[in-house]
């Protein structure tokens, strides 16, 4: 009967006693017998499928019965209205006095034309939504399905078609860094797939020059303590700041690989390289061969001239990791500085009493920001989401803001043009740019 009703008729039920549901069913049939005749008898339209089952929902409380009824109908809307006046001359329910009410004749058809418009709309948008490709995505496409189908595997790793014979190799984190490197060329990666290094990659390293370019995370750090125990690094890339590996397009892929850091400069460090942060070098070692190896992208250019390596040949662009520098024992003079505002201090060398208030406010979950003077002492304290404006109209500068909840783009650039020292927040969000001149912290970076 649902599948062939057109209208449904809705009734509100009330009775001054305590009834069920079989009462109400046994009182509409009782109470509407022989009204309009043997056309629009109740049972007898039941019995031609016109009508279906009288649906009833009925509760009692305190000595009283409310409740609906439903009924599905295949007449038309002459007899459905006729039908459904009928059910209101009820006056009784077993013993109780009741009342039967008509609230909605709901077309069923209307509901059904309404979802196919619905349903319409969503199939246009998801089905013709996509343009016609131009020329150059439709290259562009067909160089990328070449290259992706280039991937294979090293003793069942997944890595690109050159690591077997390559006397260089990028070792990443999973298979998609291994696609995204054979999309801009690099056909010399393999992947790790997940922390523990298998032990066909540690004997590979025993034998190339190998570059362990990782996300600038925890789960990076641990692939480098894993794979260094197991074979050998010679180089060190990390992936900027909040992205991954897979993540970089081609000119922040080769921008990280000519960065590439000696592994030598990081291997005594408890935790080598945070995230996101360069490693410093003394300046001192030999010409790094090459990374990767590219058939169809740009090599990572040679510059010697450049100022990291200056007379010895070094690759360009090696950017320094904070205090590295001094654990290397190389001269002050040596050393090179880079636009990164974390790059300017070593966060273990923060004040004991600045480590008390970033555990004050962030590890107690405090939901406020502080801002501290010179002397690390509070000056104003405001709500966390208040931030921003906390910091641009304080009175007096603070030299340095803690913040328990997440360092934004624009809570930087504020600091910034007001001349604050250094922000903790309890993590860091996306940066486009950071801003230079004031020190960016996320408070896992700072030993308390």
């Amino acid at each position: 009967m649902e599948d062939t009703s057109k209208y449904l008729i809705h009734a509100e039920i009330s009775a001054d006693g305590v009834v069920e549901r079989s009462d109400v069913v046994g009182a509409i049939y009782g109470q509407t017998e022989g009204l309009l005749g043997d056309d629009l008898d109740l049972r007898g339209l039941q019995q031609s499928s016109k009508v279906g089952r009288i649906e009833v929902e009925i509760a009692s409380e305190g000595g009283r019965s409310t409740g609906t009824a439903t009924i599905a109908t295949s007449l038309d809307r002459v007899e459905t209205a006729t039908l459904a006046a009928s059910l209101e001359t009820l006056t009784r329910i077993g013993p109780c006095e009741a009342t039967l009410e008509i609230t909605d004749i709901e077309d069923v058809r209307a509901a059904k034309r309404r979802w196919v418009v619905e349903r319409a709309q969503e199939l246009l948008q998801e089905s013709f939504d996509e343009g016609v490709m131009t020329s150059e995505e439709i290259l562009d496409e067909v160089r990328e399905s070449v290259r992706v189908a280039d991937i294979t595997e090293y003793e069942g790793q997944p890595a690109g078609p050159h690591v077997a014979d390559s006397d260089a190799v990028v070792v990443v984190e999973g298979r998609s860094d291994v696609l995204t490197l054979l999309r801009y060329g690099i056909k010399n990666a393999v992947a790790v797939d997940g922390t523990d290094v298998p032990d066909a990659v540690g004997d590979l390293t025993a034998e190339r020059t190998v570059t362990a370019f990782l996300d600038g995370d925890r789960g990076g750090h641990l692939i480098l303590r894993e794979l260094a125990q197991v074979g050998e690094v010679d180089y060190v890339a990390f992936a900027p700041e909040g992205k991954s590996v897979e993540d970089l397009s081609r000119e922040e892929a080769f921008a990280a690989l000519r960065e590439k850091t000696p592994y030598a400069s990081v291997a005594n460090r408890a935790d080598p390289g945070d995230a996101g942060e360069p490693v410093a070098t003394d300046g001192s070692q030999s010409p790094s061969p090459p990374t990767a190896d590219v058939s169809d992208g740009p090599q990572s250019p040679e510059t010697p001239d450049s100022p990291a390596g200056a007379g010895d040949g070094g690759d360009a662009a090696e950017p320094l990791r904070r205090g590295a520098a001094d654990e290397t024992g190389s001269d002050a003079g040596t050393a090179a500085t880079t636009d990164d505002p974390t790059a300017s201090g070593d966060a273990d060398a923060l004040p004991e009493t600045l480590r008390d208030h970033v555990a004050d406010v962030i590890d107690g979950e405090r939901g406020i920001v502080r801002l501290l003077d010179g002397d690390a002492e509070p000056i104003a304290e405001a709500p966390a989401d208040a931030a921003r404006d906390a910091v641009a109209d304080a009175e007096n500068v603070p030299e340095t803001v803690v913040l328990d909840g997440v360092v934004s783009q624009r809570l930087a650039d504020v600091a910034a043009d007001r001349g604050v020292g250094t922000v903790v927040g309890r993590e860091l969000g996306d940066f486009t740019k950071r801003p230079t001149g004031v020190r960016v912290h996320a408070a896992a970076d700072i030993a308390l």
